[in-house]
C-alpha cells in the first residue's frame, strides 16, 4: 500500500516560466464515496486506475495500476463526470516537484497546484506564484470536480 501525502494550493501568478514538461490529462470518477473513490485516468497515451481512501489531514492511502489504453478509454465513458487538465511540471527543489493543473472544459480558468512530500513535515519552499491553501477542501478534489 502506498500513501499519498499531498498539499493542494490555488494559482494566482505566473508559473510558466518554470514549467519543464507537460501532460494531457482525462480523468473520471466510478466512485465518489470519499471513503473509497475508484478514479480511471489517461494520461497521455496510458491508463491507469487508481483507488484512494479518505484524507486524513494531507495523508490517505493509495493504489494506482497501468491498465490498456483501450480499457481506461472504455471506462472512462462509464464515469458520470470527467475533467480534463493539462498537468504543468515544475521542479520545487529536494527533489520535489510542483505539479500544476490547468483545468479546462466547465473548470476553464481553475489553476490548483500540487506537491506530494514524503512526509507530512517536510519542507518545502512556497513560490510567489502561490495562492490559497486548499489542502482538505472538498470542493477542490478532483473527484468534487468531475462531478459538479
Amino acid at each position: 500500500m502506498a500513501k499519498e501525502i499531498e498539499r493542494k494550493f490555488l494559482v494566482c501568478g505566473d508559473f510558466m516560466p518554470y514549467v519543464t514538461c507537460e501532460h494531457r490529462i482525462r480523468q473520471g470518477y466510478l466512485n465518489t464515496d470519499p471513503d473509497r473513490t475508484v478514479r480511471i485516468r489517461v494520461l497521455d497515451n496510458q491508463g491507469f486506475i487508481t483507488v484512494k481512501t479518505r484524507n486524513t489531514g494531507c495523508s490517505r492511502n493509495e493504489w494506482e495500476y497501468e491498465i490498456p489504453l483501450h480499457d481506461a478509454e472504455d471506462m472512462l465513458e462509464a464515469c458520470r463526470g470527467r475533467i480534463d487538465k493539462i498537468r504543468k511540471i515544475v521542479p520545487a527543489g529536494n527533489g520535489l516537484r510542483w505539479e500544476v493543473d490547468v483545468f479546462g472544459g466547465r473548470h476553464e480558468g481553475l489553476v490548483i497546484a500540487e506537491i506530494e512530500l514524503p512526509s507530512e513535515d517536510t519542507p518545502f519552499d512556497r513560490p510567489g506564484w502561490l495562492g490559497a491553501e486548499v489542502s482538505g477542501d472538498p470542493r477542490y478534489y478532483n473527484s468534487s470536480l468531475a462531478s459538479d
